[in-house]
């Protein structure tokens, strides 16, 4: 009886402290802000402007994603160490299965694919974090896409989706990337 005494007036102590207003959270709007003065985004079509080891690592990526073996994505991305999710899986099938049941996990092949179709950026051209992206909408601002661009980005989301980007302030779909090195560095969606 004393340990739930304790455990109580502790919990309470707890609760006094935080509800102070000397600890209350306040709730801070956020947004993603893009540097006015860097350098426009190049959106590439060219897949000749690839570097050797990126575009036989983007090949490699689609034959095993067009094949419908999930397993054989999966063995690409534990050799690469590809990131997969921002929460730390590392089991590609397990997680795609999990995240697409209906679909048995083959719904992110064939988005993995979609998006390896599309025109790329590269990114940090340069530096370390040098990487080639796709779909280049990843690196602009959605409010200033055409409609041309916005065709292109209707091929991978709805309306709904494209509004909710807007609201978190920048693409948060399904993208990939390859370092200048040919390794494939991540697949993820959100942020």
């Amino acid at each position: 009886m004393k340990a739930l005494f304790r455990i109580f007036c502790f919990s309470l102590a707890t609760l006094v402290v935080v509800a102070s207003p000397s600890f209350a959270q306040k709730k801070v709007k956020t947004e993603t802000v893009r540097d006015p003065k860097a350098a426009p985004v190049e959106i590439i079509r060219d897949l000749s402007r690839l570097p050797e080891p990126v575009r036989k690592k983007r090949e490699e990526i689609l034959a095993a994603a067009r094949s419908g073996d999930i397993a054989k994505v999966s063995a690409l991305i534990k050799e690469n160490g590809t990131t997969i999710s921002f929460t730390g899986e590392s089991d590609a099938a397990e997680f795609w299965k999990k995240t697409f049941p209906d679909s048995e996990g083959l719904e992110a092949l064939a988005t993995l694919v979609e998006i390896l179709e599309m025109p790329f950026v590269q990114i940090d051209k340069g530096t370390p974090q040098e990487m080639f992206v796709w779909p280049y909408f990843h690196a602009l601002q959605l409010d200033k896409l055409t409609p041309e661009q916005r065709v292109e980005l209707f091929r991978l989301v709805t309306a709904y989706d494209f509004r909710e980007m807007q609201k978190f302030g920048s693409y948060n779909f399904f993208r990939a990337g390859i370092a200048p090195d040919g390794s494939w560095r991540f697949f993820v969606a959100g942020d």
